[in-house]
């Protein structure tokens, strides 16, 4: 079976073959860290880390890097709110960002670089665009000559005269043509910069992912990916950059995941919809959002609110409970029983099936239907009156394989009873002495591993999910 991607350069899906043989390189645009990462960051986080699990399952070596932008206007406005230095913003956040992924069970990335430690090579790559005739300064900026790109306009499908409408030069801006755009700004008085040719300054946005995706992978990379919104003008801009410097391409596949609305409305501070991972995780299981993320295919729009996270809740706990009826079997079956060979035909067919649906452009909601099958079937196999450890446990490997693929898991770190009883006993002495982090982090701990705590009127009550 050949895996299959949509390539938002092509506009049509293809056969996925890598530059190099059982070896990936996938770069994957990485969040702002001035705050605490909101849903729409956590679908990609999300979707890219599924699509790397998946080609790791089928035997690629994948080489992903995701960055983090440390240095930028909202960091800038931020530190300035908050009367704070900017590094110190982004350690924080970048910090959050780890918890908040890791929560959703996100890998880290092979490396995650950062603008703040790119810089010279930042500085170098702006200077071979000058020198090449693609970039030029003026007064201490330096703007990309977007017109001397030939295939400007290509990742987005429209032509540069089509894109120029609209565009407009702003008060400030040094620069020749409305379509070009910046590579580095001149430092304003008070703002964090940087020593280069051009005078003190920081990099424009789009420079920095050309920087690092190719210090870290090279001048062409297999798979390029993020959000929807970031393909123009972040990506065309990526594209224009990196192959004017190189002559060769840049990305061979662009995948885009669609937008998240909230109660079908856009997403935006103005309309007080905005979420943050960050609390969504503190009221529900992690791995219901994650869940919940990939029960629609990436490319497909999707709705977030309450009452639809509840919904995915119970329909994952429909999963959760055929998985554990099956451990809880285990040791009261035969070894072996008359029909062994008809059930593992079944699971293999519906393992099959799963990954049809993954080779066909990572088509996580067409897979979850897979897993419900797989789930129906173990809950018709145990109505036999004869059952077998071995399929049983062909069963129960079959969940725990399909949900690693997908970043779930079938149950977290085994905690004897006494160490549950001793973690929610710290949890109570934080709460009297009004430690209330504390006491969220041992909730939320105790949460990634299934113990569900219960506050009543009699004390804390404890069962496992």
């Amino acid at each position: 079976m050949t895996i299959r991607i949509y390539n938002t350069l092509t506009r049509q899906k293809e056969e996925f073959i890598p530059l190099e043989e059982g070896k990936v390189k996938m770069y994957v645009c990485g969040p702002t860290v001035y705050n605490y990462i909101h849903i729409g960051n956590a679908r990609p986080a999300i979707v890219f880390d599924t699509v790397r699990r998946y080609l790791e399952f089928r035997g690629y070596d994948v080489r992903f890097i995701s960055n983090f932008t440390d240095v930028d206007d909202k960091l800038i406005r931020a530190a300035k709110e908050l009367g704070e230095e900017v590094p110190a913003i982004a350690e924080r956040f970048i910090n959050a960002y780890f918890e908040d992924v890791s929560a959703l069970g996100c890998k880290k990335a092979d490396a995650h670089p950062r603008v703040t430690e790119t810089m010279d090579l930042i500085i170098e790559f702006i200077s071979s665009l000058i020198e090449k005739g693609f970039a030029y300064e003026s007064g201490g900026d330096v703007y990309y000559r977007t017109r001397e790109f030939g295939e400007y306009g290509k990742l987005s499908h429209q032509s540069i005269d089509e894109l120029k409408i609209g565009a407009r030069i702003q008060v400030g801006e040094k620069k020749k043509d409305a379509m070009d755009f910046a590579l580095w700004k001149a430092a304003k008085e008070g703002e964090i910069s940087w020593e280069s040719p051009w005078g003190k300054g920081r990099p424009g946005w789009h420079i920095e992912c050309s920087a690092m995706a190719r210090e870290y992978l090279g001048d062409t990379i297999d798979i390029h990916a993020g959000g929807q919104d970031l393909a123009f003008p972040h990506h065309e801009n990526e594209i224009a950059q990196s192959e004017a410097l190189t002559g060769k391409t840049f990305a061979r596949y662009w995948m885009h995941n669609g937008y998240i609305n909230i109660d079908n409305e856009k997403m935006s501070k103005s309309l007080g919809n905005f979420v943050l991972v960050h609390d969504i995780i503190k009221k529900h299981d992690p791995q219901v959002l994650r869940f919940f993320m990939l029960s629609v295919h990436y490319r497909n729009p999707i709705n977030y609110n309450e009452e639809l996270l509840e919904n995915t809740k119970a329909a994952f706990e429909r999963l959760m409970t055929s998985y554990q009826n099956l451990n809880h079997r285990l040791g009261a079956s035969a070894n072996l029983a008359d029909n062994d060979t008809e059930w593992i035909e079944k699971i293999s067919e519906l393992k099959r099936q799963f990954i049809e649906a993954m080779d066909d452009d990572f088509n996580t909601a067409n897979a979850v239907s897979v897993l419900f099958e797989l789930s129906k079937l173990a809950n018709l196999y145990l109505l036999e009156k004869n059952t077998s450890e071995k399929v049983i446990k062909m069963f129960a490997s079959q969940f725990e394989e399909l949900f690693n693929v997908l970043g779930l898991t079938t149950g977290g770190e085994d905690l004897l009873d006494e160490e549950v009883e001793e973690l929610i006993e710290q949890r109570i002495r934080a709460r009297k002495d009004r430690n209330f982090a504390l006491s969220d982090e041992i909730r939320d701990k105790l949460k990634s591993m299934n113990i569900i705590l219960e506050d009543t009127a009699q004390g804390t009550r404890w069962k496992r999910g």
